[in-house]
């Protein structure tokens, strides 16, 4: 990847979008570019927290597993994103696995340097810090959902926010930017497969969700949202 590439690249992301060249040189001189081909792991959890990474091209799953080996995915990372989110000035652990959905280029930077840079550049910090804060709501609501509503309305809410987070807007549709399976859409909740199943025929069959010629769901949002309050 050319130099010229991961300064586009970060220029776009929205903790240095503000930047100006000259602010986002340094950023640039410690960052190194890895490739990475689909399935492959860029860590694993439990490993070194030592990188932080942003994504050029590809698409990256971020999830845990418990004692049992259990599965549960955190997030699907597209291109302009950055991760993890959690570990900055402290010494520690990957929280999560990452694993490479679709063949990746990275962009990393050795995290002691970046928190440096962090330290010089306080704005950054502050951008840091709000990025934190939608994560923390993001969870919040993720939580609120689990506790308030049932396994049908966790699904429901489910779709919603992928509309915002791995989505395109199509008309008065949203299209998913990925494919996902019955199997990875539980494991984002933490109920069956078949439960999924259940419950994607059901909106399919109120036309609340359609399937594209590629496979990729395309969900009503509108109608979904309303689905929640009848």
């Amino acid at each position: 990847m050319k130099q010229e590439d991961i300064e586009n690249r970060l220029s776009e992301v929205p903790l240095f979008k503000e930047l100006s060249k000259e602010e986002l040189a340094p950023i640039i001189k410690i960052a190194q570019t890895r490739f990475y081909k689909h399935k492959m792991y860029v860590f694993m959890q439990d490993d070194p927290l030592d990188r932080v990474f942003f994504i050029h091209s590809g698409k990256i799953k971020i999830y845990k597993t418990d004692l049992s080996g259990k599965e549960q995915i955190v997030s699907v990372l597209e291109p302009g994103e950055m991760f993890p989110h959690a570990g900055f000035f402290r010494k520690g652990n990957y929280p999560a696995h990452a694993e490479v959905m679709e063949d990746a280029n990275l962009i990393v930077i050795p995290i002691d340097k970046f928190e440096e840079i962090l330290i010089t550049y306080p704005e950054l910090c502050i951008k840091l810090f709000k990025v934190l804060g939608e994560k923390i709501i993001d969870l919040q609501g993720r939580l609120e959902a689990q506790v308030l509503h049932n396994t049908y309305e966790q699904i429901v809410l489910l779709l919603i926010r992928l509309c915002k987070t791995n989505a395109e807007k199509a008309g008065d549709l949203y299209k998913l930017s990925t494919p996902f399976t019955n199997r990875e859409l539980a494991n984002m909740i933490g109920t069956t497969r078949e439960t999924v199943s259940r419950t994607i025929n059901h909106l399919k069959k109120k036309q609340y969700l359609l399937q594209a010629e590629d496979g990729n769901f395309m969900i009503d949002r509108n109608a979904l949202q309303q689905e929640l309050f009848l």
